[in-house]
């Protein structure tokens, strides 16, 4: 998509009212921040803070089989999955190599609605449909252009939703409903996830009315935050970001040494993955030694250039050990350095040292996220 002309999201105009600097961001013209990424992201810590992300796609799969259907070629067991939950999952390759991650709501037992990420909403639609049934009992179908996404996160974010759409729209952690009557007769579905670590919602409206609920709940008191923020959030939190910290071989460079193709293994997700079920991939999977590459976040215990994507990791005697694939300033730690990193051998609490000039290494902890 970012080839061409960048898309501009439903809300780009409320966007450009609020001042926003606009970049270009996966072929979607997207706000980078509105104020600054540290006001921002510590808005959605003490707050409520109000995302676009119209740029992740929306995917539905229905059929009478579909959580099986779903089951066989996800990392996460999706039968054991009631009504109106979320769950979080993987999608591996023939080789075990991780494809996506993607967030999933079971609607009921033959409907299923999916969160693929941005710049992967054509790949993961080319691997769900090249694994379809042949008798054509599951039926998906691409909701994304369709559909505009806000992600409402932090702290006030129930007393703000409420306000503009009622207590009976309130759904809880990881949960899914259909949006019920309200006072701005807005309709779609909500469900109790989000990429910050903060209680909050996404909400999934039409296109038309996308501009309507972004202004009500930025007058109820959201404040809107951009993707840099975003950024330093989920950091914050530990979690992946696609293409960042991990990438599907077919997608990187010609000249990548291949760091970003993991599995759900090297990955270390405490949760999405179930092995006591068969699933694409599970032979990479249950292959490893406990002294493979695996991902840890680090810490920084003294002052020294910030850590950054691609950093060496070594261990005190100046071994590599490992490489950092996300890394920033923490605003909620006072800006200490963090990140987080595919590293060998060690275990929480092992002091490392990261690489971050080629003059000065910085002494750092390894620990297991999140940060905050």
């Amino acid at each position: 998509m970012s080839e061409g002309k960048p898309v501009r999201t439903a809300l780009y105009g409320e966007h450009v009212l609020l001042g926003a600097n606009i970049v270009d961001f996966h072929g979607f013209e997207l706000p980078i921040w509105y104020s600054s990424i540290k006001e921002e992201h510590l808005a959605c810590r003490s707050g409520a803070g109000l995302f676009d992300v119209s740029h992740m796609g929306s995917f539905r799969f229905s059929g009478t089989d579909v959580k099986q259907w779903l089951e066989n070629i996800a990392t996460q067991k999706v039968t054991t999955v009631g009504a109106s939950r979320c769950a979080y999952t993987h999608f591996l390759d023939n080789n075990g190599h991780l494809i996506d991650d993607m967030i999933f709501a079971v609607v009921s037992d033959s409907e299923i609605l999916g969160v693929p990420n941005a710049s992967m909403i054509g790949v993961m639609w080319d691997w769900f449909s090249e694994n379809l049934p042949e008798d054509d009992s599951i039926v998906l179908e691409n909701l994304s252009d369709a559909t505009s996404i806000m992600a409402l996160q932090g702290p006030s974010a129930k007393k703000i939703l409420t306000s503009i759409l009622s207590d009976e729209n309130h759904v809880g952690r990881f949960k899914w409903k259909l949006i019920e009557n309200n006072p701005l007769n807005i309709s779609g579905w909500i469900q109790g996830t989000g990429y910050t670590g903060e209680a909050g919602y996404e909400i999934f409206v039409s296109n038309e009315q996308a501009p309507t609920l972004w202004s009500a709940l930025i007058n109820a008191g959201a404040t809107p935050i951009g993707l840099g923020a975003r950024d330093t959030l989920r950091l914050e939190k530990g979690y992946l970001l696609s293409g960042v910290d991990f990438c599907w071989p077919p997608l990187q460079e010609e000249d990548s040494d291949g760091f970003l193709t993991r599995d759900s293994w090297e990955t270390n997700v405490p949760f999405g993955v179930d092995l006591e079920h068969e699933f694409i991939g599970k032979d990479r999977v249950i292959s490893h030694s406990a002294e493979d590459e695996k991902w840890w976040g680090i810490k920084y215990v003294e002052r020294g250039p910030l850590p950054r994507p691609g950093k060496v990791v070594t261990d005190l005697n100046g071994n590599v050990i490992g490489r950092l694939s996300s890394g920033a300033p923490a605003p909620s730690l006072e800006n200490v350095g963090i990140g987080i990193g595919y590293i060998s051998g060690v275990s929480e609490g092992d002091e490392v040292l990261i690489v971050a000039s080629s003059r000065k290494s910085v002494k750092a902890v390894v620990v297991r996220p999140p940060f905050v």
